[in-house]
Parts: C-alpha cells; structure tokens; sequence
C-alpha cells in the first residue's frame, strides 16, 4: 500500500517532528520512507513543507515530492496553510487540520471563510489541537495532537506511532515523552469525537 503526504504549517510548529514520527513508524514495519522538506524563514512564521511518501513491499516510490494531485493526506498545522496545497490533493484525498489560527500575514483571511473551505472539501477534518495539547499537560505538543488525529489515514498501526513518540522524547526527559504520548492519544481520540465531514 502506498501513502502520499504532504505536511505543512509555519516555523515553530513542529511539521519536521511530525514527519520525523511518521517517517520513523512506518520504516520499523517495513515500508520504503522518501522525504523532502522545504524550510521556510522559520523564525519569522514562514511556510514549513515535508513530503513525505510511503510505499509498501514490492512497490516503487519515484521521486521525493508528491506529485500534484496524488497527496492522499494533507496534515496541516495551521488551517490556512492547509488551503494553500489543495491541488495537490488526489480526489479521495483527506485534510487533517488543526483549527487554530497562526496569522502571520497582514490580510490574513477571517477565520470562518477559512473554515468554511475546508469543511466543503469531500474529506476534512478540523481539530481543536490546542486545546488538546493543553488538555495533555503541555501546549508544545499540538504536533502529536496532529499525529494522533491524522493517523486513522495512515497505514501504520497506533501502537507503532505512539511507541517511535516515546523513543523520540525519552532522551530528552522520561516526563516529556509521556506528555507526547498523551497528546498523541487525545488527537486520536479528539478526531472521531468531532463532528468531521469524512
């Protein structure tokens, strides 16, 4: 089985971490990872990008980028950002986005026009990630609140996610690992808890 995924937000959200875990999980059961990351002026809220394309056994993977159109899972950290790569969405393709704003533009959009696009694509998904990430114990982890609510997309199993989440923190601090993980369980549990147009 094959996934195309594009992962985008703004610098500072975490987007790398997001295809970090992902990358990582599917490698330990066995599909090929390509990946290629655009780095925007991180510091100063610029556009994130990752590529990101799994195949499974005996499927090819031609090329790092996800070619226009085939992107089966848009993960999004910030909603407008989530807009701006639709055409490279497939037709059957999901959007998984976080609702919270970042406006780093001076005519941002408002908040509902943006909404309201992505709830009248065919597969969307808006979630509260910062509450979620607060609900959690720490706001820092609005990106495995992400990975928790887009993976039901994924062809990876959640124990998998969840385990490359605590190998990833651990190092870092036993407590931070166990924040993540919390995270990434509410985002899995918040996704089927809204009200999604999937």
């Amino acid at each position: 089985m094959k996934c195309d995924c594009l992962l985008v937000g703004v610098g500072g959200q975490g987007v790398l971490s997001v295809a970090a875990v992902i990358a990582r999980s599917a490698a330990k059961i066995g599909y090929s990872v390509r990946q290629s990351e655009v780095h925007g002026m991180a510091q100063r809220g610029g556009a994130v990008l990752a590529h990101l394309r799994l195949a499974g056994q005996g499927e090819a993977i031609y090329g790092d980028l996800v070619p226009r159109g085939n992107a089966d899972l848009i993960i999004a950290m910030e909603p407008l950002e989530s807009l701006r790569y639709l055409l490279w969405l497939s037709p059957e393709g999901i959007v998984v986005s976080s609702a919270d704003n970042l406006i780093n533009i001076p005519n941002y959009p408002e908040k509902e026009t943006i909404e309201k696009a992505i709830k009248s694509l065919p597969k969307s998904s808006l979630i509260n990630a910062e509450k979620l990430a607060r609900e959690a114990g720490l706001a820092k982890t609005v990106n495995m609140v992400m990975v928790g609510a887009a993976s039901p997309f994924l062809p990876i199993p959640a124990d998998v996610l969840e385990n490359t989440i605590i190998e990833m923190f651990i190092g870092k601090d036993p407590k931070l690992a166990e924040l993540n993980k919390k995270a990434f369980i509410l985002g899995r549990a918040g996704n089927s808890s809204l009200d999604n147009n999937l």
